[in-house]
């Protein structure tokens, strides 16, 4: 139940003033990107900035693109990547606690899915193992988006899942029409006891020759208690094995606290920019389910990015990017000493140039370096100290006639490993292509397919690894002598849009070669079960479904329903059972939206099905049914209230795409409540 307490009230009381003297400021609307506040506008006009060096909108993708922002970024803003993104079609998450929460697309995890701070790699350790958080935040974000299809081989080819791009405009890229513009938030929730607070500016400070100063500052804090569960903490499954289910009503060892800091500063002209920013995050966070582990993150980032406007009939723009981070993640035992350090010092640089459109042809070249220095010390080092570099050329190219969109791309990729304890040094060279078309059958409708090749070097976690990995209970062995892992696949999408209603079905299928995965040995080492990293023929295939339809005006509302069905099958050819572990499950989710000039109200209900295809050694996974409910009010132009209801019935949830699902649940019923302002 909603508990109501002291700390609770001050903390709203703190808001209500906050906020209040945010709205005493407030005295503009303004198209600032920070922290999801920015105008709202139709998804289908919004340029995805990570689909391709090309300018595309989310309705010109081929392949399936989900973009988060204004909204229901807003709405669905959590303290994890994971925990905001799973409620995306074809999307679920680790869920490793509320710390540590990376998102999974159509069943591929980990180095699968890339992730981009601002269209630069995270460079952090959270790939490496479902305890690690990302530093990839969304406190500060303006707009989040998840690519599939052949925008991937923009970064890489190992990204076979997707790419998500996290943008929050620290880097400023034009110029504000006031001289501070900005965005605040603060919010609280009951099932944690926790507070948050995010507050971002861009600032003009004046002319520089032909051209103009844009400085930016940012600044989010997020605090969190153990959160309430319905119920014990450990599955019944495991109480019957166990016979142990004391722990419940509180999930210990839930608690988080994280804040992160940030300053920019461009130099915007007539045809071009260039700029710089810094960011420091510090985060600390509990593993639940275990021995009270605590983890301590810290991650110093320096970005830059330019663009150059040819204005010319042979090239358009030449744009430089680029990034560098040291980050370490430390896990502290119960006892107070420190167990393992992880530590991740890199830097990535890329450069795109786009050709002037040339009749119905228009393309793109581009390169990319990157080098990463990963090591881990202490306990669970299980994985020795390695150095990758990576090197990438790849080309885009658009044909547009007669109704008909055909889009090809390429990738040229070489990486090498240097690991200096195992004595080795292991390269590889990979070549990618992507495929695709799609053809407007009417105004409001066509259908698109895409087929595409990747070739993926191993990570040197895949090869390297040989120690106990306590995060996930296994003892782990690389394999030396793993080759590139090849994935052949396709996709068919069919979409209608037709004003406020939309619909969209994406089917999907692709066979992988040497897919590498931890296969379940049955020994025993350390007292932990051995995985081995294993190659094998593999076939991933699914569908999602996406509609939605404005139902009319009545009683002074205009009324919206939505919904979406997702689903994946991954099965090894040769193996049985021969499921892959921790696929999620059939899912979907119905909507009703209501709006009237200030105020806006959802009443939503998301379904996870049974998990009964099981990989060896996977326990079921019961269906659950969560409903939850959002409302909004517009106190000003400027001055938002917002007031969320999750998990309504209080109902015992479980992931079965997280490691952890049999001893750690979902939350149970949380209040939740913010307060927006413009400046």
């Amino acid at each position: 139940m909603f508990k109501t307490n002291t700390r609770l009230m001050g903390v709203s009381t703190i808001a209500l003033v906050s906020v209040s003297l945010c709205a005493g400021l407030a005295h503009a609307q303004t198209n600032t990107n920070d922290i999801g506040l920015d105008n709202e506008k139709p998804v289908d006009e919004i340029v995805v900035t990570g689909i391709s060096p090309l300018s595309a909108t989310s309705d010109e993708n081929l392949a399936g693109v989900s973009i988060l922002t204004n909204e229901e970024l807003s709405r669905r803003l959590s303290g994890s990547l994971g925990e905001t993104l799973k409620f995306e079609p074809g999307i679920s998450s680790t869920f490793f606690g509320p710390g540590a929460s990376r998102p999974i697309i159509r069943g591929q995890g980990g180095v699968r899915v890339l992730l981009l701070d601002n269209g630069i790699g995270a460079i952090d350790a959270s790939s490496a193992s479902p305890d690690h958080a990302a530093s990839v935040e969304p406190a500060m974000a303006g707009r989040i988006e998840v690519i599939r299809g052949a925008g991937l081989l923009r970064y890489g080819s190992s990204a076979a899942g997707g790419v998500i791009n996290v943008i929050d405009g620290r880097i400023p890229d034009s110029v504000p029409s006031q001289q501070f513009e900005g965005a605040a938030r603060f919010s609280v929730s009951s099932a944690d006891n926790g507070y948050e607070g995010a507050l971002g500016s861009d600032i003009s400070l004046g002319a520089l020759g032909q051209g103009n100063l844009v400085g930016h500052v940012e600044a989010a804090y997020r605090k969190t208690q153990d959160y309430n569960i319905p119920g014990f903490a450990r599955s019944a499954t495991l109480q019957a094995n166990t016979g142990d289910g004391l722990e419940r009503d509180v999930l210990e060892n839930s608690a988080t606290r994280g804040q992160s800091y940030a300053a920019g500063l461009s130099y915007i002209g007539a045809r071009n920019f260039i700029g710089g920013a810094i960011k420091a995050l510090d985060s600390r966070y509990g593993v639940p389910g275990g021995e009270g582990t605590q983890i301590i993150l810290k991650q110093t980032r320096y970005d830059f990015n330019s663009k150059y406007n040819f204005m010319g009939n042979v090239f358009e723009t030449l744009s430089i990017a680029g990034g560098g981070a040291d980050y370490e993640h430390k896990e502290i035992e119960a006892s107070g000493d420190t167990g393992t350090v992880f530590t991740n010092k890199g830097w990535e640089v890329r450069a795109e140039l786009v050709e002037a459109q040339k009749g119905h042809w228009q393309a793109a070249y581009g390169a990319q370096y990157k080098s990463r220095k990963f090591a881990a010390i202490g306990e669970e080092a299980f994985v020795p100290p390695t150095t990758t570099k990576q090197f990438g050329l790849f080309t885009f190219h658009d044909f547009d006639f007669d109704g008909w969109h055909l889009e090809a791309s390429g990738r040229y990729e070489h990486t090498g490993h240097e690991n200096s304890v195992a004595g080795a040094k292991i390269n590889y060279d990979g070549l990618s292509f992507s495929l695709g078309s799609d053809f407007h059958i009417t105004d409001t409708l066509k259908l698109g397919g895409t087929v595409y090749r990747t070739e993926r070097a191993p990570t040197s976690e895949e090869i390297f690894s040989n120690g106990p990995h306590l995060a996930t209970n296994q003892f782990e062995i690389g394999k030396l002598d793993l080759g590139k892992e090849i994935a052949t696949g396709a996709e068919v999408s069919l979409r209608y849009k037709n004003g406020g209603d939309h619909l969209t079905l994406n089917g999907f299928l692709t066979d992988y070669d040497d897919y590498v995965f931890e296969r379940t040995t049955g020994a025993i080492m350390d007292g932990l079960s051995v995985s081995q990293f294993t190659p094998a023929q593999v076939r991933f295939k699914g569908f999602e479904i996406d509609v939605g339809k404005n139902i009319g005006s009545f009683a002074g509302l205009d009324w919206d329903v939505d919904g979406s069905i997702e689903y994946v099958s991954a099965h090894l050819d040769k193996s049985a059972p021969n499921a892959l572990p921790r696929i999620p499950p059939l899912g979907f989710t119905f909507g009703l939206e209501a709006n009237a000039k200030r105020w806006g109200a959802r009443a939503e209900l998301d379904h996870a099905a049974h998990k009964k295809d099981l990989a060896a050694r996977e326990t079921l996974t019961q269906q659950f049914t969560l409903l939850n409910a959002y409302i909004h009010y517009d106190l000003t132009d400027t001055l938002r209230l917002r007031a969320s209801v999750l998990n309504i019935t209080d109902q015992e949830a479980r992931q079965h795409t997280s490691f952890l699902k049999d001893v750690v649940p979902l939350p149970g019923r949380n209040f939740k409540f913010s307060l927006e302002a413009r400046f």
